[in-house]
């Protein structure tokens, strides 16, 4: 079989359907064994489904960016949002950026957000 160039391809996946593109995908990924990610791209900018998408989520990780220069002040809300000995928290704090809750509704998330930037720390939720 002849090679087809790049450009010969995506002629090729242009008169397909995308049902037969979907096919074509499945197969790919078991014959190489691999996994096709569709690309951010695609997706194009963020409007407002987007906006509305992130403003429905539920469940948030609490994830320590820094510790601010205030380690043990940052320790003790670790642990008391954690309940992680004071070894494991220690060892959380020190390897920042990390998850400190993960899974926790809004309004937990905001009050350990706004108890460990009252501290000092850098806190993102995401």
């Amino acid at each position: 079989m002849a090679k087809l160039s790049t450009d010969e391809l995506l002629d090729a996946f242009k008169e397909m359907t995308l049902i037969e593109l979907s096919d074509f995908v499945k197969q790919f990924e078991d014959v190489f064994d691999v996994k096709a990610a569709a690309p951010v791209a695609i997706a194009g900018p963020a409007g407002p489904a987007a906006a509305e998408a992130e403003a429905e989520k539920d469940s948030f990780d609490v994830v320590l960016e820094g510790d601010g220069g205030k380690k043990i002040q940052v320790i003790k809300v670790v642990r008391e949002l954690t309940g992680l000995g004071l070894k494991e928290a220690k060892d959380a704090v020190e390897s920042a950026p990390k998850a400190i809750l993960e899974g926790v509704n809004k309004e937990k998330a905001e009050a350990a957000k706004a108890k460990l930037e009252g501290e000092g720390a850098k806190v993102t939720l995401k």
